[in-house]
């Protein structure tokens, strides 16, 4: 059996360091060097096709430079590093279209959940557009991220002090100028989407998930200015009102949507509206520990949780295409992954297929990566999982991932405690 090629950790210190000195030196990043990926066969696997529900048996994924080069039935190549699958199950990378990690541990204990490519629904600096330029040239085995950088909402709080040219924004973010200085300064920095609201939290006490806070108008000119750009907008909004009003406007992606009613639904399925419920936040906020602690939320997520697991529902019948996402930071007392999504997904009535699709190619439909990941294919990247039992079957299986490979590379190899 021949060792695996993984980035230690030293190493991936030294080429941060390298990274922030030769960007300090350049301005184009692109001219940085990558690290070369290895060139793997995962043998004896159960490939599972997302698309289809088909699985290839006894298979071989051979990947290289990143990206997969057959999925077959033939022996591994000469010259390629193996990996026994002894009959396990292999799968995309899963994806988060709504996480707020903004750290390298945090990216770590994300990618280690099975979780190859994360959108970022906003932190409070530009971390995540670092996060995804380390990860795009080799520093940090993944996720891939797509950065959405300052959110626009009304009182951008800290988060002001993220680029001095919102300093003019002390006062709040009203109006079209405003508004549109906002994005223009996230757009500056690189961002990949852009994230707004329609209306206010569920998970702090003193605010009502119901509440609309940017109309259409102010909504429509987030998403023509981020347009100028070829930025898609996500907008948080449980209330019926505010999501209504940004759909209206032109969003990619609606965020929770827990009172949605059914015309909105219908009409996000007519513009081709993505819906990213994140119930699984639901349920954290009536359950001790994790990211929320407190009565007043407790009480409330009672009702949410009904009212979602309702509007899933009728989204799935009407025809909304359904995308997973945790809305979790990744923090060490986080606990919501995207594998409970799947599992809840499947809860409320989901088949096991679509709860995967969900997470793998829909997601990457939504994010407008689908010709690049998202299934085991050959020419996409090499975003590949393995998991013990057959997840059409048992998709509990997803909460305890045995491999991970990110972009080609190694990331967690659990598959040697069961080697001789």
């Amino acid at each position: 059996m021949l060792k695996l090629r993984r980035i230690p950790a030293v190493a991936i210190v030294l080429a941060v360091a390298s990274a922030a000195t030769a960007q300090s030196q350049t301005p184009n990043p692109e001219s940085r060097s990558v690290i070369p990926q290895p060139y793997l066969a995962l043998v004896h696997a159960n490939v599972v096709d997302v698309r289809t529900g088909r699985i290839l048996r006894d298979a071989t994924l051979v990947a290289r430079e990143g990206r997969i080069v057959s999925v077959s039935t033939a022996p591994a190549p000469a010259g390629a590093e193996v990996v026994d699958l002894k009959g396990k199950y292999l799968l995309p990378g899963l994806m988060d279209a709504h996480t707020h990690l903004d750290n390298l541990a945090a990216a770590r204990r994300a990618l280690l959940s099975g979780v190859t490519t994360v959108r970022s629904a906003s932190v409070g600096s530009y971390r995540d557009v670092a996060i995804r330029d380390m990860a795009k040239h080799g520093y940090i085995a993944g996720p891939d991220m797509l950065a959405a950088g300052v959110f626009v909402t009304p009182n951008l709080e800290e988060t002001i002090l993220a680029d001095p040219a919102l300093g003019s924004l002390a006062g709040g973010v009203h109006g079209a100028e405003a508004l549109r200085r906002v994005v223009q300064v996230n757009l500056a920095h690189g961002v990949d989407v852009i994230k707004t609201r329609g209306t206010e939290r569920a998970g702090t006490p003193d605010t009502d998930p119901r509440e609309q806070v940017y109309s259409e108008d102010e909504l429509r000119v987030i998403v023509e200015e981020a347009a100028k750009k070829n930025v898609p907008v996500l907008a948080h909004a449980h209330g019926e009102e505010g999501a209504r009003a940004a759909v209206e406007a032109g969003v990619r992606s609606i965020e929770h949507g827990t009172f949605v009613s059914d015309d909105t639904l219908r009409l996000m399925k007519q513009k081709g509206t993505f819906l990213v419920p994140t119930y699984s936040t639901l349920v954290d906020l009536v359950e001790p520990g994790g990211d929320y602690d407190n009565p007043v939320v407790h009480n409330r997520g009672l009702y949410m949780i009904p009212r979602a697991r309702t509007m899933i529902q009728h989204a799935r019948a009407i025809g909304v295409t359904l995308v997973t996402g945790a809305d979790s930071s990744y923090g060490p007392e986080s606990v919501t992954r995207i594998s409970h999504e799947i599992a809840n997904f499947v809860d409320i009535g989901l088949t096991p297929l679509e709860a995967l699709q969900a997470a793998t190619v829909n997601a990457a439909a939504l994010f407008r990566i689908e010709t690049q990941t998202g299934a085991l294919e050959a020419g996409l990247e090499a975003d590949v999982i393995a998991v013990e039992d057959n997840p059409l079957e048992n998709v509990r299986t997803v909460q305890d991932v045995l491999l991970v490979v990110s972009n080609g590379r190694v990331a967690l190899d659990r598959m040697e405690f069961g080697r001789k």
